[in-house]
């Protein structure tokens, strides 16, 4: 992907699109958006948040609504690209400059303003990472339970760690060694990885 140093490089760099795109980008400046470049695209922000999005493919060009899910859509415009994956962001795609309504356009920019003034937004949650006791680490556990109190106090991600550490092992003797390893590790409530954190 080639990379833009502004928002003008990356429209005069667009000859399909080039008209389509200074009339839009003309649009977005009539609003109280501040133009960036992020991802090598131009990002219309509001006090940092990312708003709209502009950008240009083979068949279309067209607006990224980052929280468009929140779009009325009255005229019934917008795609979601990814279904499945994409949760919030909406896509307006435009395949000729024709087809670029001036008010319309507008309409769902100061829509999406105002829905970014109120708090509309889905935040990205981060899947929760399970964390699998390997079966000689339950044995310690069970023979030990000292050991499982002392891991019981570990964040989710070092316990992880020290699972994983275990279940990596290829050989069982090696699994033993590790496990007479950690041990005092648990006890002192150090984690596998902490002198890499200091």
């Amino acid at each position: 992907m080639k990379r833009y140093a502004s928002v003008d490089d990356f429209i005069s760099d667009q000859d399909k699109w080039h008209d389509s795109l200074l009339m839009l980008r003309e649009i977005l400046h009539e609003t109280e958006l501040e133009e960036k470049i992020k991802w090598s695209f131009p990002c219309y922000t509001l006090k940092n948040k990312n708003v709209v999005g502009l950008g240009s493919f083979k068949s279309y060009c067209g607006l990224w609504f980052f929280q468009g899910v929140f779009l009325e859509d009255v005229a019934g415009v917008l795609v979601n690209a990814q279904d499945g994956k994409t949760k919030g962001m909406r896509q307006w795609r435009f395949s000729s400059i024709e087809e670029i309504d001036r008010d319309l356009v507008k309409a769902y920019i100061e829509e999406a303003i105002q829905n970014q003034k109120d708090g509309k937004e889905i935040k990205a949650v981060k899947p929760v990472k399970t964390v699998v006791i390997p079966p000689e680490l339950a044995a310690l556990f069970k023979n030990e339970p000292d050991y499982q109190l002392a891991f019981g106090n570990f964040t989710p991600g070092k316990q992880r760690e020290f699972a994983e550490y275990i279940a990596d092992a290829k050989r069982e003797a090696t699994k033993l060694s590790r496990i007479e390893k950690i041990k005092p590790m648990l006890l002192n409530g150090v984690g596998l990885n902490d002198h890499y954190r200091s």
